[in-house]
């Protein structure tokens, strides 16, 4: 998967429920609209999911204006324009290494 092809879908971008609900009660403070499009404009993909269904998806890593590490779960879909945003959160300091890309082994 491509970032250019992630960049060109994002203004076609659709929330799913998950997602909605996923901003609005992120336990480390709501996250806005603002803030996924900065992360989306400057991230990069740190795991693809090629065989999820309907569409293949990927992680996006990136870091807010203001510094906040988030994570992206979406899946472009280029032949529509669009970018579907499966979730967003910011990552647990708990269940991922302090550079925010990888999970933590236990």
């Amino acid at each position: 998967m491509h970032y250019d092809t992630i960049r060109r879908c994002v203004p076609g971008s659709r929330f799913t429920d998950h997602a909605r609900r996923e901003m609005d009660t992120e336990p480390f403070g709501r996250i806005v609209v603002d803030e996924i499009l900065a992360v989306l404009d400057s991230g990069e993909i740190i795991e693809e999911y090629r065989d999820d269904v309907p569409y293949p998806s990927c992680l996006i890593f990136g870091r807010t204006p203001g510094g906040r590490p988030l994570h992206i779960v979406c899946a472009p879909v280029e032949e529509e324009g669009r970018l579907i945003i499966i979730t967003v959160y910011q990552p647990d300091p708990t269940r991922w290494e302090a550079d925010w890309r990888r999970r933590k082994l236990r």
